[in-house]
């Protein structure tokens, strides 16, 4: 394969399987979507922190910590998995860290700083089965029960908004419920009602 010439290098030239690697890279890297770019940099940044207000129990978590220093702090998802236990039987479930992340997300989004009103976060099946029995609108087989949902509503917030956010993001579950005065996220596929 023959070589190209460019100023500056070493011999003054590179070989064509190097320039065609290089542009490759380039290429790929100028493809990704913009929300895959912005989860990158979600990533890179130092602390993620959360604050939560949980409607039946009336528990607050003020800006509890739960990434720093390019990892998950053990002791604060503890916090954050107590707070958002089934408060029907208070059993507590390890919440899915990337519903967290999507809920940081929507908090960074809309630059709120005050604690997410949680309706519900994890349910036992136990309470899955009640909530089935008096409402068509739960679902046999809910994320919450596996610790991958959240329903939630932010003061002061129009829930339009907080909709539109999480449908922007394109992950996971996105629920309108404006009767109910909430909006439901989920890491199943992409999806809305």
């Amino acid at each position: 394969m023959s070589d190209v010439l460019l100023p500056g290098s070493p011999n003054n030239s590179i070989s064509r399987r190097t320039l065609l690697k290089s542009g490759l890279i380039l290429l790929a890297g100028a493809a990704l979507p913009t929300e895959a770019l912005a989860r990158l940099a979600q990533k890179s940044l130092p602390e993620r922190s959360l604050s939560f207000y949980n409607t039946h129990t009336g528990e607050q978590l003020k800006r509890v910590v739960y990434w720093s220093n390019g990892r998950y702090v053990p002791e604060h998802l503890r916090q954050i998995n107590r707070i958002l236990r089934d408060h029907r039987t208070d059993e507590i479930r390890k919440i899915d860290v990337e519903l967290l992340d999507m809920l940081f997300s929507v908090q960074n989004r809309l630059q709120v700083r005050e604690p997410l009103h949680i309706i519900s976060g994890y349910r036992s099946q136990q309470s899955n089965a009640q909530l089935r029995k008096k409402s068509k609108g739960v679902a046999k087989k809910s994320l919450h029960t596996k610790g991958q949902a959240i329903d939630f509503r932010i003061p002061g917030r129009d829930l339009r908004d907080v909709r539109k956010v999480a449908l922007a993001m394109k992950q996971g579950g996105v629920g309108f419920y404006p009767g109910s005065e909430f909006v439901h996220i989920d890491t199943g596929p992409f999806r809305t009602w």
